[in-house]
């Protein structure tokens, strides 16, 4: 079978869950026989070029770049708030050169499935339909209003809140106008799955959840050698969710943690944080690294993850990423939505900072509990997340679709 996936960044380097989830899946489908291209948008903030991808990627997937300047400009966001009906997040990402290379590709060779890695794909639906017959596949990483729409909830200032509900109330109806616009909806969680039903989606659905290689190194970490107690967080900072979600665990949690417990240890690493947010964490006597060499020596080295989520849609790749590391993960009942964990036995919930700081205190103070939860959040991602299994299971949604 002939894939084409198009994606509004480069998968590679696999840095955020976005581009985990993109780049996974389509290896894992080149290993079931398909014979995949990769159409990605190369964009300022995910910038890479082809001939940097390593040799045991590139072999697998034929990668096509098209230069595309995504970067916030303030003249277009203000005219796109006075005379457009879209929201301009989506607006970004529509571009005349990646609609001329997807026409020269799909008119070059003959496809199976187009999958399109997400909401800001599907303006070229129209494209696709004019010069292929393959089928659309919608893989929606989240419901984009929804991340929207919460940080509206926990925004502060009134104007930011007032913009950010009018971009959340246009993703919405532009979430919307697409539903029954592609051939097959592959949502990454039931969750979301659920949400394109109440709202009338009648297209073949399969839900194709992001999981782990069953290969990965993060399944082979010693845990005998990890900082014990030590937290940590790892994350893109240039996401805004994550931001938000870190800036309120800092001045909530982690300040009057450290007030009880002054030789506490808390390390936040992640790329792209902005001067201001970086002196922020520092300033608060966090351990800030920055953006990592190596994410396996991160994660042997630490103990406790807390992932202080308040927005957000879909599924926190770095969470499946974290427990397949034996890591003990505390997290918000958004953090851990799409992924069937339990609380208490192989993840913590806390929703406030009392329940996380009760959390942190209780881990902090057992380091049998701790061994106990991490063999067990290595064990459910094992059983329940292997890659390889999902693509199969997807690559026979897929044959069956072209064969009807």
């Amino acid at each position: 079978m002939n894939i084409l996936v198009l994606a509004n960044k480069m998968p590679y380097p696999p840095k955020d869950g976005g581009a985990i989830a993109t780049l996974s899946l389509a290896r894992s489908l080149r290993r079931c026989g398909c014979e995949v291209d990769l159409l990605a948008m190369n964009t300022p903030k995910h910038n890479c070029k082809v001939e940097d991808i390593p040799y045991e990627i590139s072999s697998e997937i034929n990668f096509y770049a098209v230069d595309v300047d995504t970067k916030i400009k303030a003249t277009k966001a203000l005219c796109n708030l006075l005379f457009s009906s879209k929201p301009y997040n989506a607006e970004r990402f529509v571009n005349d050169a990646f609609a001329g290379k997807l026409k020269a590709l799909l008119s070059e060779k003959q496809y199976d499935v187009v999958q399109l890695e997400g909401l800001y794909l599907c303006p070229y639906i129209e494209t696709i339909r004019k010069y292929s017959s393959a089928k659309i596949a919608l893989r929606a990483h989240n419901v984009e209003h929804e991340i929207w729409k919460r940080m509206v909830e926990n925004e502060k200032s009134l104007p930011k809140r007032l913009y950010k509900g009018i971009i959340a109330r246009r993703m919405r109806r532009f979430e919307l106008s697409y539903i029954n616009a592609y051939d097959l909806l592959v949502p990454i969680t039931d969750r979301d799955a659920d949400f394109f039903s109440q709202n009338g989606n009648t297209k073949p659905v399969y839900v194709a959840q992001s999981g782990i290689e069953p290969e990965s190194p993060l399944l082979k970490i010693d845990n005998s050698k990890a900082d014990f107690p030590s937290f940590s967080f790892l994350g893109a900072l240039d996401w805004q969710p994550n931001i938000e979600g870190l800036e309120w665990f800092v001045r909530n949690v982690w300040n009057e943690y450290r007030k009880k417990h002054s030789g506490a240890k808390f390390r936040v690493a992640g790329r792209n944080a902005d001067k201001e947010f970086a002196d922020f964490l520092i300033s608060n006597g966090i351990d800030y690294l920055g953006e990592l060499e190596s994410v396996a020596d991160y994660y042997t080295s630490g103990t406790i993850f807390v992932v202080p989520l308040m927005s957000g849609s879909g599924m926190r790749v770095k969470i499946v990423e974290a427990m397949a590391a034996g890591k003990v993960v505390i997290t918000t009942s958004v953090g851990t939505e799409g992924i069937a964990t339990e609380n208490g036995r192989n993840i913590f919930i806390a929703d406030n900072p009392a329940d996380f700081i009760a959390c942190m205190e209780k881990l902090a103070s057992d380091k049998v509990l701790c061994d106990d939860v991490s063999v067990k959040a290595r064990d459910f991602i094992k059983d329940n997340y292997d890659n390889n299994l999902i693509a199969m299971g997807l690559l026979d949604f897929y044959k069956e679709a072209v064969e009807r």
